[in-house]
């Protein structure tokens, strides 16, 4: 089994690490009353979806997506924590952008 390579944004790659990516869920997660294994679950179920695929290889912005795909059907309170960091919201127009999305 190939081991996963994240391609970060500037075009360096380290390898799919769990254990950063709990890190970001739980931070997105804190006080929402979701168990450790729903977020488990959810990073499980990406890895499979990309195994499955045959990818060795996923950017960081694809691997962010598939969170937010995922945490949008789990909490979306955790999807907009999520989403603060990872798209890294320039104003409070972007915010709410992505606030009406979700909402749709």
């Amino acid at each position: 089994e190939t081991p996963l390579q994240v391609v970060k944004k500037d075009g360096t790659r380290e390898p799919f690490d769990r254990a950063k990516l709990m890190r970001g869920l739980i931070t997105a997660t804190v006080k929402r009353n979701i168990p450790i294994e729903k977020l488990d679950e959810l990073i499980s179920s990406i890895e499979t979806d990309l195994r499955n695929k045959f990818i060795n290889e996923v950017s960081s912005h694809e691997l962010g997506d598939m969170v937010l795909v995922r945490l949008r059907d789990l909490d979306k309170v955790a999807y907009v924590r999520f989403a603060s960091v990872y798209k890294n919201f320039e104003d409070l127009e972007s915010f709410n952008s992505e606030l009406r999305n979700l909402n749709e």
